[in-house]
Parts: structure tokens; C-alpha cells; sequence
């Protein structure tokens, strides 16, 4: 089985031709949760994968509670293989909204945000980890559109995205639904930027 080390954490990775392998993005979107979590903060991470980013979290930080979510089975057996608390389900549907046991205080989310077309998926459980349909966020959105029913008062969201998602429409969605908006994080990689967007709710 390859495994990999980073921060303090070794994570197995299964099957890389089932599970998204942990890259550049998921190496920013770790660092970024680094700075933001504090010990003792309730965190959700939305599509795990192999768990990488929880992994590292709980590695590095004390008295955090931590349960992740992933619609690919292969990933999230992968995620409970890295003893990750995970929840099979696509995005936020196996949680209950607005219970005091699933309000988060930090949700932290690396969305697929590659632009597809029809003929470009991937087939089988792959595509979920780079299918953003044709905007790059649709993923994002449906996310942006549910995740208030599941944060704490004043809670902050971390989202990974590339610059050929689109950062000003981002941040206008975000916006418009009641978050203050920065960017927290960015690197080059090849054709594209990659940044973490932190929302913080008003």
C-alpha cells in the first residue's frame, strides 16, 4: 500500500486508480486548516478522500472534534483506513441541519473545480474528484448553498479553488450570502493559481 508522511501524519492511500491521490491543493487547503483550527474547535471536512487534510489536522492539533464526509466509497473506507470519522453521503445530506451536534465551527472543503464538459468525465467514482460541470463550480455552489445550516455562529469556511474557477465569482456568491471574504492562501501550479478562500459568517 503507498503511504505518504507530511506535518507529523503518515497517510495511506489505497488505491489511487479509486481514490484521489493528495496533491499540491490538498497540501495548501492543510496548511490553510492549520492556521485557522484551534484546539477545541468542532471541524467538518466536506469530500475527504483519503482523509489526507483530517488527518493532518488531528495530527498536529490537540482536543479537536473532527467527522468528515465522502460520496466515494473506495475514498471513504480509504479515509477510515487513516482513522478519519466518516460519514458516506454526498456533501452535507447525511447530517441534520441545524442541530446542535452538527454545528461546526470550522468546515473545510476541497471541491471538485476542474470545468467539465459531458465528454470529459472520468468514469466511475473518480469524476466526483475533478467534475466542477461546465462552470467549475457547481460543486462549490451546492456547497455555498447549504453550509450556513451547519456552521456556528460567527464560523468560517475554507475552500480550495483554482483560478480558472473563478475567484470573483466566488467571492460574489459568498457575499451575497452573508460571509466576509479573503483569500488565505495561494500557489502556482503550472497553468493555475491555486487558492484557499475563507469565508467568515456575519
Amino acid at each position: 500500500m503507498v503511504e505518504i508522511e507530511y506535518r507529523k501524519t503518515r497517510i495511506k492511500l489505497g488505491d489511487t486508480d479509486l481514490v484521489y491521490e493528495p496533491a499540491e491543493d490538498s497540501f495548501l487547503l492543510a496548511d490553510a486548516a492549520l492556521k485557522e483550527a484551534k484546539s477545541g474547535m468542532h471541524i467538518l471536512e466536506i469530500g475527504t478522500g483519503s482523509g489526507f487534510v483530517s488527518a493532518v489536522l488531528l495530527a498536529n492539533l490537540k482536543e479537536i472534534r473532527l467527522v468528515a464526509t465522502e460520496i466515494n466509497p473506495h475514498a471513504a473506507r480509504c479515509a477510515k483506513a487513516n482513522t478519519i470519522e466518516v460519514i458516506r453521503t454526498d456533501l452535507f445530506k447525511g447530517l441534520k441541519p441545524r442541530s446542535q451536534e452538527t454545528r461546526f465551527d470550522l468546515i473545510l472543503f476541497n471541491p471538485p473545480y476542474l470545468p467539465t464538459s459531458k465528454e470529459e468525465k472520468v468514469p466511475g467514482w473518480l469524476n466526483y474528484a475533478f467534475d466542477g460541470g461546465i462552470s467549475g463550480r457547481e460543486t462549490l455552489n451546492l456547497f455555498l448553498g447549504e453550509v450556513k445550516d451547519y456552521l456556528k455562529p460567527g464560523g468560517e469556511i475554507l475552500a480550495l479553488i483554482s483560478s480558472i474557477t473563478g475567484l470573483d465569482a466566488v467571492k460574489e456568491k459568498m457575499i451575497d450570502l452573508g460571509f466576509a471574504v479573503d483569500v488565505v492562501a495561494r500557489k502556482k501550479v503550472s497553468f493555475e493559481e491555486l487558492m484557499v478562500v475563507r469565508g467568515k459568517l456575519l
